[in-house]
């Protein structure tokens, strides 16, 4: 395999023991009728045995510089496609044929984690699941439940589309360079039947506004859309911090604002 120098600007630690390879792979079970997009392949870790269930592998890759080694190993395969982009520019509604439902599988790097997570559940709709190799601090927020430390806006929204599940630790020594925090690996599976939100607009805003001001109230974040005698009607105590109300929690509130409000 050709020498590739990790890139700090990518967030790049490429995955080596093999061990590890294994247990996501087998997590994942890759079956022959399915349509897999690997973000981030890297230099092709889990790849090959993505491949070699006989599913479609789609591997999205922003570094140019690794094209060729992906190449040189999988260019033959006729059940895998590559293409140079960036992942964040997706639109993963419409990367299968005929509507097919796509699997999500990444080693994440930290600074596009969030942003892309956001992403792709705007598309939860077409996927089955996601296998995502995270820092762990971001695994533990994804599945954090109220009264957690970690559990913040991710872990509402998250929650919100998807059944979040914390599978199994990474350490350091399982990559090269060896990074400087533990990894973990989550699986996150869109839920068939979510909870109903009257206006999901005003839903995304209030869970936003109210751990955007974590250490105040709920009454401080909605003093500037409802009066005290509409705070008075609300179900949810609202003299309580964000942290303290659940995802069903804020899904009474929005409903309860928009109709207040509406």
């Amino acid at each position: 395999m050709s020498k590739h120098q990790a890139k700090k600007r990518f967030g790049q630690n490429f995955l080596k023991d093999g061990n590890i390879i294994n247990n996501i792979v087998r997590a994942i079970a890759p079956k022959e009728d399915q349509f897999i997009v690997e973000i981030g392949p890297g230099q092709g870790a889990i790849t090959a045995d993505l491949i070699d269930s006989g599913a479609r592998v789609h591997c999205i890759e922003l570094d140019r510089d690794l094209l060729p080694i992906l190449r040189s190993q999988f260019i033959t395969r006729e059940n895998w496609s590559l293409e140079n982009t960036d992942a964040l520019l997706v639109n993963y509604s419409e990367i299968a044929d005929d509507g097919q439902q796509i699997r999500v599988v990444g080693n994440l790097p930290y600074n596009i984690s969030t942003p892309l997570i956001f992403k792709l559940l705007e598309h939860a709709d077409v996927i089955t699941d996601m296998y995502f190799m995270l820092q762990k601090e971001v695994v533990l927020r994804l599945c954090a439940q109220v009264g957690d430390n970690n559990y913040g806006r991710l872990s509402v929204m998250t929650q919100y589309y998807c059944d979040a599940a914390n599978l199994f630790l990474v350490p350091p020594t399982a990559f090269t360079p060896m990074p400087k925090v533990d990894s973990a690996i989550v699986r996150l599976a869109p839920k068939t039947k979510r909870p109903n939100v009257a206006d999901f607009q005003l839903f995304q805003a209030l869970v936003r506004d109210c751990f955007n001001q974590r250490r105040k109230t709920i009454r401080n974040t909605l003093k500037h859309r409802l009066s005290a005698d509409q705070m008075a009607t609300l179900p949810v105590d609202v003299s309580l911090r964000p942290e303290a109300l659940s995802l069903d929690d804020y899904v009474a509130l929005a409903n309860a604002v928009t109709e207040l409000t509406s």
